[in-house]
Order: C-alpha cells, then sequence, then structure tokens
C-alpha cells in the first residue's frame, strides 16, 4: 500500500514521543502481535468442520462481526470461497428472519462470539438458533479464557476457542475472531496476517510508511478541535463493510475523557463509498464548514478489464468521451477528479492511500494500519484507545431493565 499526504506536519518531537509511547505499548497490547501469530491451531480447527457443512453464521456483534464481515465482502467479488459467510448482529426480528430463510440449518455451523461472554444481544440470538438447531457439535464459541460463555461451552461439548485477554474486541480481527470464520470460508488467512505484518515492519522499523503515519497522526491529534471529523472516501464497492469497521474503531475508541483533563474529546468517524457518494456528501466536503479530513481509499489494478461499449446515443453524443473506457479506469479517474476538486479549495486536508490489487494481502495492509493510526492519535489526544465506558453504562441500564421485568 502506498500512502500520500496533502497537508503540513512538522512537529518531530511530538511524531518522536508518540512513536516511543507506541513502542512501550507493545508488551500490554495484544493486538500489535497478531502479525506473528501461529496459526496453525486455527487451521487444525478448520479441519474438525464437516466438508458437508455449507454455511458459516458468525453470531456477534461489534468487534465481534465486523472485521470478519469488511474482511470477507471485500474478497467475495473475486475470491473462490469455500462456504459462505453470514452475520447476525442484531435483536431486529425482520433482519433475522430474513437471514433464516437464506440458510439451511442442518448445513450451516454457528461461531457465537462473547469477548465478555455475556453479550445481551448475541445470546438473544443463541437462545432462538439452539431452537432450530440443539446440537453442540453444530457450534463454536469464542470467548475470553474462563469467561461463563466458556464455561457453557465446555459443559455442552461444543468447539471452543479463546481469545488473547489482552486483546480488545474492535482490535481482533486478525485474531481467532476474525481468522476462524474466514479461514472456514476458504480465504488465505496467512497472507492476510502477511499483509498486516508488512505494515507493522515499515512502521516500527523505519520503513516507507513510519514518516507518514506518524505526520498523519500528529495533525489530526494537534488539530482535533478544528477539524473533528474524519471521513473516508473509498472507491470501491467492496470496502463498504470496512468504512461500517473503522467508524467502530475509530469512534469508540478516540471519543473519550482525556486522561489528565475534564474534557470531552471525540473524531467523528463517516464512511463514504465513490463515487455514488460524489452525488450525495460531496457538496458537504467541498462547501460546507472547513470541520472535515478526508482520507480517499483508491485500488490501483482492479484486475477486471470490463469496458464501456463504443456506442453512441442520439442526443448524448457528449458522452462518447466515455466510450472504449475501463470501467476501472473511470472510477480511478472519478476519485482523481474530486480529489483535484478538494485540494483546490482552502483548509480542506486530504490524504491518499493505495491499495495495489483487491486482494487479501491488501486487506491485511489496511486493517493494520487503522489499527495503528487509532492508537497514535488517541496517545496524542491522551486518551485510553482501548476501554469503553459510554457502551458500558449502556449496557448495565439495559441489564438493569430486564432484571425488573
Amino acid at each position: 500500500m502506498k500512502q500520500k499526504l496533502h497537508f503540513e506536519s512538522n512537529h518531530p518531537i511530538a511524531q518522536y514521543k508518540a512513536f516511543e509511547a507506541i513502542k512501550k505499548e507493545q508488551g500490554v497490547v495484544g493486538y500489535y502481535d497478531l502479525p506473528e501469530q501461529d496459526i496453525t491451531p486455527i487451521m487444525a480447527y478448520c479441519e474438525e468442520i464437516s466438508e458437508e457443512i455449507e454455511t458459516v453464521v458468525v453470531v456477534g456483534i461489534g468487534g465481534s462481526s465486523l472485521g470478519a464481515k469488511a474482511v470477507y465482502e471485500f474478497l467475495k467479488p473475486t475470491t473462490k470461497l469455500k462456504r459462505k459467510l453470514y452475520f447476525i448482529e442484531t435483536t431486529d426480528p425482520i433482519a433475522l428472519r430474513m437471514i433464516f430463510k437464506e440458510i439451511e440449518i442442518e448445513k450451516t455451523h454457528f461461531i457465537v462470539t462473547s469477548k465478555s461472554g455475556t453479550t445481551i444481544e448475541t445470546f438473544a440470538a443463541y437462545k432462538y438458533i439452539l431452537t432450530l438447531q440443539p446440537n453442540a457439535s453444530a457450534y463454536t464459541f469464542i470467548t475470553d479464557p474462563d469467561s461463563p460463555l466458556e464455561k457453557y461451552a465446555r459443559e455442552i461439548g461444543a468447539y471452543l476457542l479463546n481469545l488473547p485477554s489482552n486483546v480488545g474486541g474492535r482490535f481482533s480481527v486478525l485474531s481467532v475472531v476474525g481468522l476462524a470464520p474466514l479461514a472456514l470460508c476458504g480465504i488465505d488467512i496467512k497472507t492476510l496476517l502477511a499483509g498486516a505484518k508488512h505494515v507493522k515492519v515499515s512502521f516500527f522499523d523505519q520503513g516507507y510508511l513510519q514518516e507518514p503515519m506518524l505526520k498523519k497522526a500528529v495533525y489530526y491529534a494537534k488539530n482535533h478541535w478544528q477539524y473533528d471529523i474524519n471521513c473516508i472516501f473509498a472507491y470501491s464497492e467492496s470496502l463498504k463493510y470496512f468504512t461500517e469497521w473503522y467508524v467502530q474503531l475509530w469512534g469508540e475508541s478516540l471519543g473519550k475523557h482525556q486522561r489528565h483533563s475534564s474534557f470531552h474529546l471525540g473524531l467523528t468517524p463517516i464512511g463514504l463509498i465513490g463515487p455514488k457518494d460524489q452525488h450525495s456528501f460531496l457538496q458537504l466536503l467541498a462547501d460546507g464548514t472547513r470541520n472535515k479530513t478526508i482520507t480517499f481509499i483508491k485500488i490501483d489494478d482492479f484486475e477486471d478489464d470490463m469496458m464501456i461499449p463504443d456506442v453512441s446515443l442520439p442526443h448524448l453524443e457528449s458522452l462518447d468521451t466515455i466510450n472504449n473506457l475501463s470501467f476501472a479506469t473511470l472510477i480511478n479517474m472519478q476519485c482523481d477528479s474530486v480529489i483535484e476538486s478538494l485540494l483546490a479549495e482552502k483548509n480542506i486536508p486530504v490524504d491518499i492511500i493505495t491499495l495495489p490489487k483487491a486482494d487479501v494481502h491488501s486487506i491485511g495492509s489496511l486493517i493494520f494500519y487503522f489499527e495503528l493510526i487509532t492508537s497514535l492519535v488517541a496517545e496524542l489526544m491522551d486518551v485510553n484507545a482501548y476501554d469503553q465506558p459510554g457502551v458500558e453504562s449502556g449496557k448495565k441500564i439495559l441489564k438493569n431493565k430486564l432484571n425488573a421485568r
């Protein structure tokens, strides 16, 4: 992957301090170690799942589902998959019924994921599924060691996988949480991790990504009062669910009380997909309040030669300029044109991430890149990237309501 910044950020002392803090953090925060993990146990687990299984359903919410969904949906259009993957991440009865209409229960394996082992939404769905499929061998449970869910899984004799206790949910896509369902569908998780490792090595070993990542993080933190909204503008429909994953990662990690003050801070994430959002959100970016930074994500080579035919339409001859042009070329021309238009304006910070291809290595790189940037910005803003007290308070209120029934 490549990155190009179109804004000035020259704060070498802040960059040095942020880098040193992140280096030190590696010994405590578990996601940094995931690119080098041994995947042998995960692959052995996959071999135990019956070849008759045609569908895998992840039952989980937030960090338990968004990462795997981002990877799966990015690769699904261009990858030959072994199984279909669905996600139950809601208590919406309409959405639930739609999923159950599409799957064949007897040929489905359910992966129930809850880090705490007590996620209400997840177990509301699981209890319903259990009425349809009571066989314990149809389930895998992923949870923290010694959680209530681990005890339950052992008691019923279901498959059990543990994620590292020092890996937070929204940083868990490269752990067993994401790797197990992806591997069951035939996705090359070794290459996925290699993509993540590429970014890790480049950042920590003074590679080409280190300086622009540090400059970007410092710019975001130094200017967070003015530019408190960060937009990802991804020019590929396959990145739609990646932007959803980013929204959780960014919002839940950076929207916090500052550690050493009473200030409430946060950078609001917005996910956009080009070119369709050129016709919905671009006007606000171009002429609206100057409080937004924009990260464009492009794919250099779509590896698809689908062409616009050489057809001339009566009264629409002006559109003949697109004839004999590949759709891949057109979408990147659209992206470049929007970037140029925004750069022509003042006070719109823009950076560009270019992925070489729409492949598993690229999405692994992109995931680890955004995890690192999130940790860097959190450190510079003096907030804890790895807790979520605002979410926990809502959970407590819900539990009290349920106990009062």
